[in-house]
């Protein structure tokens, strides 16, 4: 449950970072941005994979850019949902779903499976990593 809400509030910083970067994004207020969060991720959890399979051969052809395209159109039906999340054109839903997808990896690298934060931690053998000669 801990994973869930994690992903979800990690979702609704996305939103939010992509409405006050991108222009003809919106978001009318943190209600509707906790709102359009939950939609997106239960659209992208439902109807994403199916949209990856069906276009699969232009996938392929774009080497996955096309990826990009099935975003913002998941963005857009999830906007048709929220009413709350407002976006005036395709080029604002393509750079909103862009930012979204960056901020939600950024942030995903930081938290594993279950909620639970992970840390990041370098080690050396042998002092700093340099060989030494001796003599």
């Amino acid at each position: 449950m801990i994973g869930f809400l994690m992903r979800w509030s990690m979702n609704l910083l996305a939103l939010m970072i992509a409405a006050s970067l991108i222009d003809g994004f919106r978001v009318r207020s943190i209600g509707m941005g906790i709102l359009a969060a939950g939609i997106l991720g239960v659209v992208n959890a439902v109807l994403r994979p199916v949209a990856l399979i069906l276009t699969l051969p232009i996938n392929i052809l774009t080497l996955g850019l096309f990826t990009l395209v099935i975003n913002a159109g998941m963005l857009q039906l999830t906007a048709s949902i929220v009413p709350g999340l407002v976006i005036e054109t395709f080029r604002a839903a393509f750079w909103a779903a862009l930012v979204i997808s960056l901020v939600s990896w950024l942030l995903n690298v930081f938290v594993a499976g279950d909620g639970s934060v992970v840390f990041i931690k370098s080690t050396r053998k042998g002092g700093d990593g340099r060989k030494r000669e001796d003599g």
